[in-house]
């Protein structure tokens, strides 16, 4: 996850809702309550107490009894392919060993090729694993752990059940998860740079590469029906580019979390690339250096990266088509586009593959990529706004063949909602905003005030130990407006709140995080009047995140629905985990 921005083409929309207030005096009328002027009668009763609390567990997701199938099996999807693959497998960076132990310096692709890409990227305090090196086999969940927490005192009150195909469960990202960067084959991405030294940096995090197994158990003991996890490219292809080999070891791991997905009874949603790009796209850039556009670079922009891309997303839907029914290709593409170079080789690549999972292979599933300017061509076939041709340097339009190849490449809008911006024009409005791009100019490109008061001075909502605030009511307007905007069904890929100081409480504390709760259940309720109400089509929401994790750099903004102990590993359920699933558990289809 990442800070959202909001994006050019839903500027005028967010500029419009800001200034429309309507005046009223005295307070709102009580909700579901009638006047009643009778007088309270005042008397003494006999004194008794009886100790007679109710036990409520968890309720796991059952076993599988079909298997699907979206789309062929590896066998049938290569034969597909123009070009065929070949396989490696290599050793662990340990830099007092590797370079040493490494004799094929003559394979463009062997170990102490490999080895060079670890070397080049020059990591500081590096740490090869943590408590585990290899997979760990899970073990049941203890029904103790399972035991539903007291109940908030106020709590939803809508009377709607969730359609009997809405997408309900949780999310996590590799790079925030896994650790183990630089074992098994994997090579540097742009996230072991990306942070100062002075932080944490992602070499462990929460050994997820060797606990997947006991992580996904503990999932499913839950009761939660959809696990979205990412895969990383330096893991599946190390050297990134097309006609280089694939990672035999990426291969089969990423196969067996799949399988023990659908075993445990859920089902697997799969995104391509979460910010963690290959290093060699922007190993020749400044990292640093500010964007354009966006937050960070990733390398989109590089001129190698959409043929890169591509091949990769061929190597992941031939081997795991079959089995994942929902794709994702770029998590927030905006955030790490860095330039208009960079977004025009977004949409151009995940148009390329979205051809290649329909009409290649002829699979069943959805495949989407994430809300930004990206939205107009893809889901359109319109040109890219006038404002971003207009102000970023290097915009050109997309031509009508261009635009015929990309309408259409979306089943549905993803979007992560975490939270609203108050948006206001710059002060010297937007047009001379725009033509001022500066350095010293901080509201370029976008030339809108970001902010978290309303025009009285007061918060938008709740605060979190981040940027992210509950507004709830503000999540279902943008839903409404995406929807009749972009016409197509939407997931809500992520949404979470880090609570203010979580990380400095006891576990017990930590553990009954009721600002989490009821940021989730309002948004939730705010869903279903969006799909009752106003006629929307909400497809799905996915948890932000699973358990607390590594937030580029930082373990302080615990956005974790499960605890977890960076001694020992050990996770722990909260209260909001509970009370999520519980909420939509109570809102089940009704089946006759």
């Amino acid at each position: 996850m990442r800070a959202p921005l909001i994006s050019l083409a839903a500027l005028a929309v967010a500029i419009q809702a800001q200034e429309v207030y309507l005046t009223t005096t005295g307070y709102s009328a009580r909700p579901q309550c009638t006047q009643s002027n009778v007088a309270p009668n005042y008397h003494f009763s006999p004194f008794s107490y009886t100790l007679n609390e109710t036990v409520r567990y968890a309720t796991s997701v059952p076993p599988p009894t079909t298997t699907r199938k979206y789309g062929p099996p590896y066998t049938d999807a290569v034969k597909h392919l123009s070009t065929s693959w070949s396989t490696s497998t290599w050793g662990s960076w340990i830099p007092e060993q590797t370079i040493i132990s490494a004799t094929d310096t003559e394979d463009p692709y062997g170990q102490a090729a490999w080895s060079s890409m670890w070397l080049q990227a020059d990591l500081h305090n590096y740490t090869t694993t943590g408590l585990f090196s290899t997979t760990v086999s899970p073990t049941p969940v203890p029904s103790s752990e399972l035991v539903l927490p007291p109940r908030d005192y106020f709590g939803p009150t809508d009377c709607y059940n969730f359609p009997k195909d809405f997408v309900f469960g949780v999310a996590g990202s590799a790079a925030q998860i896994e650790g183990a960067i630089g074992l098994d084959g994997r090579s540097p991405s742009l996230l072991e740079k990306l942070v100062p030294d002075s932080k944490p940096k992602d070499y462990v995090t929460n050994e997820n590469y060797f606990l997947y197994k006991q992580d996904i158990q503990r999932l499913a003991a839950m009761g939660v029906e959809y696990y979205s996890f990412t895969i990383p490219w330096t893991r599946i292809l190390p050297f990134a580019l097309p006609g280089t080999p694939i990672n035999q070891q990426a291969i089969d791991h990423y196969n067996d979390l799949i399988d023990t997905v659908l075993d445990a009874g859920m089902t697997p949603i799969v995104t391509m690339l979460h910010f963690d790009s290959p290093l060699m796209f922007v190993a020749s850039d400044n990292i640093t250096k500010r964007p354009d556009i966006g937050y960070n670079n990733a390398g989109y922009q590089n001129e190698t990266f959409v043929d890169a891309f591509v091949n990769y997303g061929k190597v992941l839907l031939s081997h795991y088509a079959d089995r994942v029914p929902i794709w994702v290709t770029f998590n927030e593409p905006l955030l790490y586009a860095y330039n208009f170079k960079g977004v025009d080789h977004i949409v151009k690549a995940h148009a390329d593959v979205y051809h290649f999972y329909h009409d290649t292979l002829k699979a069943t599933g959805k495949i989407e990529m994430q809300l930004g300017i990206f939205a107009n061509p893809i889901f359109l076939g319109k040109q890219y706004p006038k404002s971003v041709l207009e102000t970023l340097p290097g915009a050109k339009p997309l031509s009508k063949s261009q635009l015929k190849h990309i309408r259409n490449t979306s089943d549905f809008f993803g979007i992560d909602p975490y939270t609203a911006t108050v948006v206001s024009p710059a002060n010297e409005g937007i047009k001379a905003c725009a033509a001022n791009p500066s350095s010293s100019n901080e509201l370029f490109p976008y030339c809108a005030k970001q902010e978290t008061k309303n025009i009285y001075g007061w918060n938008i909502g709740y605060r979190s130990e981040s940027y992210v605030y509950t507004t709830p009511t503000h999540f279902r307007e943008y839903l409404y407006y995406l929807w009749n905007t972009f016409r197509h069904p939407i997931l809500v890929g992520e949404f979470g709140f880090p609570v203010y100081a979580e990380a400095e409480q006891e576990l017990s504390d930590q553990l009954f995080d009721s600002p989490r709760s009821v940021y989730y259940l309002s948004f939730m309720s705010e869903i279903l009047k969006s799909i009752y109400e106003d006629g929307v089509h909400v497809m799905g929401a996915l948890a932000w995140s699973f358990v607390d994790n590594w937030e580029f750099g930082d373990y302080a903004q615990q956005f974790g629905i499960q605890a977890v102990n960076r001694t020992t590993q050990q996770r722990h359920y909260k209260k909001s985990f509970f009370d999520l699933v519980d909420f939509v558990k109570a809102r089940q289809p009704h089946t006759e």
